[in-house]
């Protein structure tokens, strides 16, 4: 092998290294976040349902169209399925058309954002600024008054009547 080819393979590795690392959590601990509601992998795992579980601390997304939130209409409050703090008032939703549950805005102090970069593309994701918890992504799209479009896995949220 000439060192041409074996530099060449080398950088090539790497760049598939920091792309893993990237698409499945593996990146340098240095960066990662702290939050005030932190548990084991074993301790979300058992609080949480499968589903939520995947979402919430794998950053997974839930298959459009099949949360039952999609249909919630009531007053409350949708709250953080993993600390139960409270993210979005039912006065912010709307039907996005998307097939899961959208706001145009948060409450106060509710979420936090970070740059996505998986699947070759750029977008915001949403978490719980309490737990970390992956909640979904938001998007410039969205109606007035903000035109944002906080689109949320409802795996991910708990809605609480009349809060």
């Amino acid at each position: 092998m000439t060192r041409r080819k074996f530099l060449g393979s080398t950088a090539l590795a790497g760049l598939a290294g920091l792309f893993v690392a990237s698409r499945f959590g593996l990146a340098d601990a240095a960066t990662a976040e702290t939050f005030e509601v932190t548990k084991s992998d074993a301790e979300w795992k058992a609080a949480l349902s499968p589903e939520a579980y995947q979402v919430l601390r794998h950053e997974n997304t839930e298959r459009p169209f099949t949360s039952p939130l999609n249909e919630e209409h009531r007053k409350g409050i949708f709250a953080c399925a993993g600390c139960a703090l409270p993210l979005f008032s039912s006065t912010t939703k709307f039907d996005s058309g998307t097939g899961w549950p959208s706001f145009y805005q948060p409450l106060e102090n509710a979420v936090a954002t970070r740059d996505d970069t998986t699947f070759m593309m750029t977008r915001t994701e949403v978490h719980c600024r309490r737990c970390g918890g992956h909640l979904g992504h938001v998007f410039n799209d969205g109606p007035k008054p903000t035109g944002l479009r906080y689109c949320m896995n409802g795996v991910s949220l708990r809605f609480i009547e009349g809060a």
